[in-house]
Formats: structure tokens, sequence, C-alpha cells
């Protein structure tokens, strides 16, 4: 993985630079110690670090244009930053660039009960917003599994999902509006409390954007009455093929759960050592979750059983109880942290279509053999949102660049069977190289010039998402 060439003239500015940011901030929001910046030097992940040029900690929307007018002023590149729990490696800076934080950014400005929506400035953590609102009856619907820490910010650059998603739909489909500050500093309202408006679909070209338009600061979220009720079950199978297949049944047979997640054993068992959750010994295991008025949970859970029994399930578990509920749902949310108390991973996201799964799943294990690496898949198989998690020894000379190369051949598999490069990661550094895989010149090119009019210095992010040959000639306009 390479990043450009830092710009030596900005390395050298730095004194006059980290006085010009302390002019516009608070004492305590630039930092610009190597101590002080240490914990920005990478984002979740980890394989890739850069200290950089200085950290600004803003505490509102002013704030980060003033920081902003500053650094296009000085052709200064920007890196915006949520909470770091970025997969992709979408926040990772570079020696010559000012990484911008919202994390300071916490407040709720609205709350609307009666039209359903709240607004948040992107600091907040995804968690925190239903917190907000729950004692009303109300939630809000996108839960990725780092909710309790990642931001509305980073939810927003990467339209990140989550287990519910299958039924409430990601963020783009819980995003009402946002303010946007550009890379010259403007700062423009976009959407609003409603569910669409005229002219552009500009807040669904932000959403997913990665942090290359603009930073988003404040966002009208919607919230949803909560449901009268909820039960998940538990079924387990002896391969991974038939969890598959049972998956793509469900889908077919018109059911929406509100969720289905599906675990292998390599991360059934690591769950079971880390969170004792009691899963059952088997290849393979799907939560599916229903929600509604005990009648029609009864009933969507009889469907979803008779069509479970058609596949010989050696495990079918109901819930009886909240505290059961909430056992099935234990291990699930602890995977990736069980996974990381066993062996370094690397957590890919590339999104198949449901139909897909058991071809899918069938290769991933042959390519596994291929590179003589582990993987464990959890995933949010409702929606096709794959979570292979690819085990290596960071420490042993060779192993990330296998790694590296079992990923690409995994996730130019989603593109060869009809899916995409990314669910809700994002593309970042991680996928930036096989975005060729996916879409053609013209595509890219399309893309590109996207970013011109929103960007056209290049300063904001601009080492992420596209290759760096096909975005040199525009990134060389910064320097």
């Amino acid at each position: 993985m390479e990043m450009p060439k830092a710009n030596q003239m900005i390395i050298d500015a730095k004194p006059s630079i980290v006085a010009g940011l302390a002019q516009l901030l608070p004492k305590d929001a630039v930092l610009h110690y190597l101590n002080d910046t240490r914990p920005y030097e990478c984002d979740a992940l980890a394989a890739y670090a850069c200290q950089p040029l200085a950290v600004v900690l803003p505490r509102t929307t002013e704030q980060v244009a003033a920081v902003l007018r500053f650094c296009h002023a000085h052709a200064i590149p920007v890196v915006p930053r949520g909470a770091g729990t970025s997969l992709a490696g979408g926040s990772l800076p570079t020696a010559d660039s000012v990484v911008l934080s919202v994390a300071r950014m916490v407040d709720v400005l609205e709350t609307d009960y009666p039209n359903r929506f709240i607004r948040v400035q992107t600091g907040r953590t995804n968690v925190s917003v239903t917190a907000a609102v729950e004692d009303e009856g109300f939630f809000y619907a996108p839960d990725p599994s780092s909710q309790l820490a990642c931001a509305i910010a980073g939810n927003i650059a990467m339209n990140s999902g989550g287990a519910h998603c299958l039924k409430y739909g990601v963020t783009t489909n819980n995003l009402l509006g946002v303010t946007l500050v550009q890379m010259d500093g403007t700062i423009i309202q976009i959407g609003g409390a409603y569910m669409d408006s005229g002219g552009l679909d500009l807040l669904g070209l932000i959403c997913g954007s990665e942090g290359q338009l603009g930073i988003v600061t404040e966002a009208t979220l919607r919230i949803l009455p909560k449901p009268e009720g909820a039960r998940p079950v538990l079924i387990g199978f002896d391969a991974n093929e038939v969890a598959g297949a049972c998956v793509s049944d469900i889908i077919k047979a018109g059911i929406l759960p509100v969720a289905i997640e599906f675990m292998d054993r390599p991360c059934i068992v690591a769950t079971e050592d880390f969170a004792k959750a009691g899963y059952p010994d088997c290849e393979a295991l799907l939560i599916v979750e229903v929600e509604g008025s005990d009648n029609e949970i009864d009933l969507q859970l009889a469907l979803i059983k008779e069509i479970a029994m058609r596949h010989n399930p050696v495990a079918f578990r109901e819930s009886k109880s909240a505290e059961e509920s909430q056992k099935i749902w234990l291990g699930r949310k602890s995977a990736f942290g069980a996974m990381g108390n066993i062996a370094d991973y690397m957590c890919l996201d590339g999104t198949i279509p449901v139909s897909a799964l058991p071809l899918v799943l069938r290769r991933i294990g042959e390519l596994s053999q291929h590179y003589g690496l582990g993987v464990a898949n959890v995933f949010h198989a409702g929606d096709g949102n794959m979570h292979p998690l690819i085990l290596y020894n960071a420490n042993k000379p060779g192993d990330l660049e296998l790694c590296e190369a079992f990923g690409n051949d995994i996730l130019r598999l989603c593109v060869e069977v009809g899916g995409c490069l990314t669910g809700e990661h994002g593309v970042g550094v991680e996928k930036r190289d096989l975005m060729t895989v996916q879409f053609a010149p013209a595509d890219l090119e399309a893309q590109l010039n996207v970013k011109d009019v929103f960007d056209p210095k290049w300063l904001l992010n601009a080492a992420k998402v596209f290759p760096l040959d096909v975005s040199a000639s525009r990134r060389a306009t910064s320097v």
C-alpha cells in the first residue's frame, strides 16, 4: 500500500501552520507534539500508520469552517476523522496533513418527536443518538458493530449499516439533512427535516463520499418508534453452504426479518471462549430476529422454522425471554473483539447477491486453503454484506502481504458474482487499487469530476478512494 509523497515545504512550515491554527481555536484544540498526535496516526486498519502534521479538535461548525479556510488558503491537505473506527484506512493521515477530528462536537441540537427527527453534531456516537430519544419510545435504526464508539460523521462518510439494516436500511435511508463545510470554508445546508427535496440528490451524494467532498458537522437523522416486541432465533447448521442456502430461501419467501446474521465455526469457537454465549457446536449458525406484536412474531418465526427445517439444522433455539435474547446476541456483538483476542486479522466488507452466498462461502474456503491463512466469516447475511476476517501474524514477514492478496481475491469474487467492493466500511486505502475491478475508466472519470467540483484543489482526503495513478494529475494541483 502506497501513499503520496508528503510535501516537504508544508512540513517545514509546521511552526507557522500550528501558530495560524492556534489563532482560530482554543489553546487545547490544536495538537502538534508527537505524543499528542500519535493516537491519530491510524484508524482501525492499524496495519498502516503515519504521524500527521497536526490535529485540530473544533467544537462548532464555524470553527471547522475557519480551519478549512486557513488550510485552503495555504494548500494544506486535510484528513477528516470521526472516532477513528474505520476499517478501510479512511482517516489515515499523511505527514503533511492536518487531521480535523469532530470528536468534541457531541451536542444534541434539536429533537422533534411529532416529526420523528433529531439533529445532532456529528461527533456524537451512534449509540448515544438512541440513548437521547429512547425514554420517549424512539430509536435510531443503523447499528454498526462499533456503535458504542463510532461517530455519526464516520457513519455518514462510509454509509454504515449494521445488524438491523435488512429491515431499516443503512445510514442513507435514515439521513434527512446535513450541514456541510466545504474545503474553502463555505457552509451549506443539504436536505432538512423532511424525507426528500427537489433538484439534485446531493444528500445521497454526500452520504458515502468518505470525506472527499466536505466535512459534515451536523446531521438531521430519522428516528423511529420502538417496535412492540422483538424475538431472535438461533439456528445451527453442519455446513456454511447450507446456512447460506437457508438465508437465500428465507429472503425468497418474502419474509422480512429485522436481522439475519451469520457466523462460521472459527468465529463461533472464538466467541464461545471469549463471551460464553452458549452457542451450539456446529459449522455455521444464523441469528434471525423478527419484530412486531406477539402474534406477528409467532407467525414469522413459524415460517422461518419451516424453511430452516428443510435444511436439517443441528440446532434451533427460539428465545423465550429478554435474557435469552441478550444471550443469543452476545456472541455476535462480541465477535470482532473475540477474533482479535486470538490473532491479527483484516476485516473485509464486500457485498454480494444473497443467492450467491453458498458459492461465495465455498470459494472463500478454497482461497483460505490456497493462501494458507485462516478465515472466519461473520456478516449481515440478510443483505449479503460479507465480513470475512482473514487471520494472519503481523509480526511474521510476508504475512500482511499474503493477507492483502487473499483479501483482494475475495473482493474480486464479490464483484464477479454481481456484488460490489464495499457495503459499509468504505473504500479508503484498503480497496483503493481495486476500484478498476468494479468501475470502467469512464465511471471513475465521472466520480473524479464530482470531486473536482467540491474540492478543486484536491485537499480533502485526496489519497483515498481512487487509485493513485488515476488521481495523480488532480492531486498535483494541490502541490
